[in-house]
């Protein structure tokens, strides 16, 4: 009896490994990201991830935060079958089942308003129109507590200016992709958070022109 399950086990094994998706950038990012959230959110913390692509920051960022639990989202199917391998694979237990979200559909769906301590979005609000930057802001001031914070990754202009050579050539290839992505100006996203109700708290410098973005959304007044 033992003996016949092994084909079946392997079997699955295999399509696990099929389903888990592999970004390289990942390896190189998630460290110094990891530091930027140790600094800023609270040791036991609700984090919805959105865009949560491969699902490498995922079980990584849970690992190192054992006491908050981490939620992943993306709107795309390869991508929940990838985050759910890989999930299935670190058996991770503050690791929640990735569900689909489109943060364009307001408020999101089956997420209440003002329940989650953070949402955090990697490498995304520059795949993406800028429609899509609008919900993503506006839907995380709804979902986050008083206190709570927005954390984007990515690579940004300053004053309508690339900061590297790099990022003019990945732009100019964005842009080929869709006109309607881009690197975004960092003035154009802390504004369109202040109009959301989101204040900038920090900007960190990260690996390969890239920066990290806090915006909090301020405490209640009795806070």
């Amino acid at each position: 009896m033992g003996h016949a399950i092994v084909p079946d086990h392997a079997d699955s094994l295999r399509s696990l490994r099929a389903r888990k998706l592999h970004a390289p950038a990942t390896l190189n990012n998630r460290a110094p990201i990891l530091e930027v959230l140790q600094s800023v959110l609270p040791e036991h913390a609700l984090v919805l991830e959105v865009g949560a692509g491969t699902g490498e920051h995922a079980v990584h960022f849970a690992a190192a935060l054992p006491g908050v639990r981490w939620q992943p989202t993306d709107p795309d199917p390869d991508a929940l079958a990838s985050i759910a391998a890989h999930v299935t694979s670190a058996g991770r237990a503050n690791v929640g089942e990735p569900f689909r979200l489109d943060v364009r559909q307001l408020p999101w769906p089956g997420i209440g308003p003002a329940t989650l301590d953070a949402v955090v979005a990697i490498n995304v609000i520059h795949i993406a129109p800028w429609e899509t930057c609008c919900a993503l802001i506006g839907g995380a001031s709804l979902a986050l507590k008083p206190d709570g914070l927005l954390y984007l990754y990515g690579p940004y202009k300053r004053d309508g200016r690339h900061t590297a050579v790099s990022n003019a050539l990945f732009d100019e290839q964005l842009q080929q992709m869709n006109p309607a992505y881009g690197v975004r100006d960092l003035a154009d996203v802390v504004r369109l958070a202040a109009d959301a109700g989101l204040l900038w708290e920090r900007e960190v410098a990260m690996p390969a022109n890239n920066l990290s973005l806090v915006l909090r959304k301020p405490p209640t007044a009795a806070g």
